[in-house]
């Protein structure tokens, strides 16, 4: 089993131009779509975070649900949803700005134990950002890594949403220790500061960076690196597509028994280009189509 711990929130896209236009709610968070691309993808998948009792937590339980997650570890809390709000480029790309004082999974903590059969736990966005949540979501991570489990972390950063850059990036660095796979955007990347070698040299085993359009790009502590290009596709917007590279990566990890640092270390170059290749193909999917609607698993074998 593979869980993902992190928030699941409610984004209200534009349906339009101009700042009084209609707003569709849409189930998201990048945590909430990485589990969902991985149910549909057909991984044996938990999620791991604190949902509000309000009707948008419900829809957000549901579909989970509807993706054959496991919710059995969800926690429960009276407080509203998060929101986020989201403003479309004219090229699809999303941005968004957050309502989330006061709301249900801030306040998530940390499980005594992860299911039994858990082979990897995914860490990323919102969640290792706002307190109290945080910091369990981090202790979660520690936790999880000192086990053995494998680890993954995308920081997806909202840079709105933290007050002390510098802070968060030195916390980001603390983190990379109990990290396996880090995988962030080129964006990401320039925000934080630093190179996938330095990150390396600090512990994980491997650092995808996506690249949009570009495609994306893995580098490995041998010194290797390897490159995909990016599927064509007419794009629609680009939400939920740096989640789908997530499930993407973990499924096709998942599927060639390589959820360790040491099982990365031997993909070799044809392993890597097939992984990167696939998660390049789920990711146009999914920008394909409005929101963050992620591929299922005959999409991708047709």
């Amino acid at each position: 089993m593979i869980v993902v711990a992190g928030e699941a929130l409610i984004d209200l896209v534009p349906q339009g131009a101009g700042a009084l236009v209609g707003l569709q709610p849409a189930l998201g968070g990048g945590p909430y779509n990485t589990a969902v691309a991985l149910g549909r993808l057909g991984s044996p998948t938990a999620f791991c975070s604190r949902v509000s009792s309000d009707a948008f937590g419900e829809a957000l339980l549901n579909g989970l649900r509807e993706a054959g997650v496991d919710v059995s570890s969800v926690q429960r809390g009276a407080e509203p949803t998060t929101l986020a709000v989201a403003s479309i480029d004219a090229d699809g790309s999303a941005s968004y700005s957050f309502y989330v004082e006061g709301t249900a999974d801030r306040l998530f903590t940390a499980p005594a134990q992860l299911p039994d059969e858990t082979r990897a736990v995914s860490f990323g966005t919102c969640s290792l950002v706002l307190e109290p949540g945080a910091s369990a979501y981090e202790e979660l991570m520690r936790t999880a890594a000192a086990r053995g489990v494998f680890t993954t972390l995308d920081p997806n950063i909202r840079a709105g949403l933290i007050p002390d850059a510098d802070a968060y990036r030195a916390r980001f660095k603390s983190w990379l220790p109990s990290v396996a796979l880090l995988k962030l955007s080129e964006e990401d990347a320039l925000w934080l500061g630093g190179t996938p070698r330095e990150w390396l040299a600090s512990g994980p085993a491997a650092v995808v960076i996506t690249q949009g359009g570009d495609g994306l790009t893995a580098f490995t502590r041998d010194g290797s690196v390897h490159s995909v290009p990016g599927e064509e596709v007419e794009v629609v917007d680009t939400i939920g597509a740096g989640d789908t590279v997530n499930a993407a990566l973990l499924h096709g990890l998942a599927a060639r028994d390589a959820l360790s640092p040491a099982a990365l270390a031997d993909l070799g170059p044809e392993g890597w280009t097939d992984l990167l290749r696939f998660a390049a193909r789920a990711a146009a999917i999914t920008c394909s189509r409005a929101g963050a609607e992620p591929p299922y698993a005959s999409e991708l074998s047709a």
